[in-house]
């Protein structure tokens, strides 16, 4: 495997070889290290794919540790066009405002599965992020309450507490994608500031939407920081928190 390297050019620019991920604008910087140290809260061995689009952007995936996808976009171009590398790399490169990186060794092999499509979902509703502050704030404390003496509630983040329809399509959303959304600091307050377990939904506005999407095998909700992903199936149950 090749690393590629950087120098300064005579312009003062950064030149890059053959693996280079160079961000735009030091707010790119910023957006790209939030993601990373978000993922890696949720998950310390995380890798993130990143994926260059047709509109211009790059696209950052991350895994969650829910089993559960996130993506944002920030403002750049990568070569080659799909890579995998270290979360902590990108973060600490990103987060000491670096705008041309090398993403290092291909992790290939530590990413397993396909990324959703960008294109083919339906909209099926907009749902109101104080309600989905609320249950994951709920299911949170459910999951510190033992049971019987043998710890949290067995299988709680695949319950599905959410139901959506646009009427024609319903669509179950499990506990473990709100806890991915609100892990990933998608969902902010009214002065910006990200929700936690203790954020008070009167802080959120009222008209502050989580758009649902879905396709044939994905449920894409997505915030105004960012987007999660769900596979569809049937192999949750439902629960009303």
């Amino acid at each position: 495997m090749q690393r590629r390297t950087i120098c300064a050019s005579s312009s003062g620019r950064p030149e890059v070889g053959d693996r280079a991920l160079t961000l735009a604008s030091p707010a790119d910087a910023a957006d790209t290290a939030a993601f990373a140290s978000r993922l890696l809260r949720l998950d310390e061995a995380a890798v993130i794919r990143l994926q260059q689009r047709d509109d211009g952007l790059v696209g950052l995936w991350g895994t969650t540790g829910f089993e559960v996808l996130a993506t944002r976009a920030v403002f750049g171009s990568l070569t080659p066009a799909d890579v995998v590398c270290d979360a902590r790399l990108l973060a600490d490169s990103a987060g000491a405002g670096n705008l041309a990186i090398d993403p290092g060794f291909a992790l290939d092999s530590a990413w397993r599965g396909a990324l959703p499509p960008q294109t083919g979902y339906q909209q099926i509703d907009d749902v109101p992020l104080r309600t989905v502050v609320d249950l994951a704030q709920r299911g949170a404390g459910l999951a510190r309450e033992p049971v019987g003496g043998h710890g949290p509630v067995t299988g709680l983040l695949d319950q599905v507490v959410l139901e959506v329809s646009d009427g024609q399509t319903s669509v179950g959303i499990a506990l473990r994608t709100l806890f991915a959304l609100t892990g990933m600091g998608f969902a902010r307050d009214k002065s910006g500031r990200s929700i936690s377990e203790s954020s008070a939904l009167h802080d959120i506005a009222a008209d502050e939407p989580v758009r649902v999407r879905a396709s044939a095998t994905w449920i894409r909700l997505d915030a105004r920081f960012g987007a999660v992903y769900q596979r569809r199936g049937d192999q949750f149950a439902v629960t009303v928190l």
